[in-house]
């Protein structure tokens, strides 16, 4: 499994980040996670919609909640062929918990807790917390990634605008 040095710090210390290192213009790699309900859930399942993906390391700490809540509000201004998926290690439980005490409404809420599939799959699992890095990607509707903001310092918030506008451009 390839290691990847140098891209993004956790409170100032570097990281490493497990997984293939992906570029735009890539085919989206396939994962297998699994939803609130434990229904598995895939790539394909969203099949033909442009997928604003943000990978987090906890929804349960300020920066992620923050991220989510912001991405929730933006989502319920996008059309319905754009869905937001935010994919996290935490439980499928805790994360269903989490979207009802915080309203969270519009965002799909996926947990990797599995096999990690999604995180060695994108090259965004931290090898040192066997975490998700914070990351945002958009695929189009044929699963071709379009763009990928890795977040330098893994507590630093994403650039929401660019990613919406990201997707906003393939409507």
């Amino acid at each position: 499994m390839s290691e990847k040095t140098g891209i993004i710090t956790f409170k100032g210390n570097p990281m490493t980040l497990l997984g293939p290192e992906i570029k735009v213009g890539d085919a989206a790699p396939d994962f297998a996670v699994v939803d609130n309900g434990l229904a598995a859930v895939t790539l394909t399942s969203y099949s033909g919609k442009i997928k604003i993906i943000s990978a987090v390391p906890s929804l349960d700490t300020p920066v992620c909640d923050t991220e989510t809540r912001r991405f929730n509000q933006e989502a319920a201004a996008l059309p319905g062929d754009v869905v937001v998926l935010t994919v996290s290690l935490d439980l499928p439980f805790a994360q269903k918990r989490w979207c009802g005490a915080a309203g969270i409404d519009k965002v799909v809420t996926l947990s990797d807790y599995r096999s990690r599939s999604f995180g060695l799959g994108y090259g965004v699992l931290i090898k040192e917390l066997l975490l998700l890095t914070r990351a945002v990607l958009v695929v189009d509707a044929t699963d071709t990634i379009r763009y990928i903001q890795i977040v330098p310092e893994v507590t630093a918030e994403p650039d929401y605008a660019t990613a919406i506008a990201a997707a906003q451009a393939l409507l």
